[in-house]
């Protein structure tokens, strides 16, 4: 074993030297690699702000805004159809209206059937619907004047189908529509 092993000033200098130097040594490495990552994370941010400054915000907002504006538009839309359609039917009030209709244009009412209140989608809102279907005698531009004022005089109904049948003594025609009304908010 080793006694009493000592060492000269000389060899304490010397050693002392060499530590400093991998210390000094280690720092250098760590501040290099350090360096290199400082390097690389100011070329990344420099990218990223040449891309940020490359998007143009005022376009982005300003299509925000006419989105904005177009749905804001298209609410009133629907609250306004919501209203219309917010009219009860009953199937009295319905076939009384045809039968005026049809009175204001000439047209002979030879039979009328409707159907029940069911539900259904009109414009992806749901709304109680009523189908009602006829067969009218009349004049060729009577019957064809009936049909434009069914579609005007039913704000909330439209013909689904018309089909006019021209014989020798008279003119007929068998309609199909819809009525529709919104129960909801």
């Amino acid at each position: 074993m080793i006694k009493n092993f000592r060492l000269s000033k000389t060899s304490w200098v010397i050693l002392s030297a060499g530590v400093f130097v991998v210390v000094l040594v280690g720092l250098g490495l760590t501040h290099s690699q350090q360096m290199k990552e400082r390097t690389q994370l100011e070329e990344e941010l420099t990218v990223t702000q040449m891309r940020l400054d490359k998007l143009d915000v005022t376009a982005l907002e300003q299509q925000y805004d006419g989105l904005q504006a177009q749905l804001d538009e298209k609410l009133i839309q629907l609250n306004d159809v919501k209203y219309v359609l917010r009219q009860p039917i009953e199937s009295i009030d319905v076939t009384d209206e045809f039968f005026v209709v049809a009175a204001q244009e000439n047209v002979k009412v030879m039979h009328i059937t409707s159907t029940s209140l069911t539900k259904e989608n009109f414009s992806s809102v749901t709304c109680t619907a009523i189908s009602l279907g006829a067969t009218v005698v009349g004049e060729l531009s009577d019957i064809i004047d009936f049909i434009i004022s069914l579609n005007n005089d039913y704000t909330t109904g439209y013909i689904r189908a018309a089909q006019i049948s021209i014989g020798e003594e008279d003119v007929t025609a068998n309609i199909n529509m819809v009525i529709y009304s919104y129960q909801g908010d």
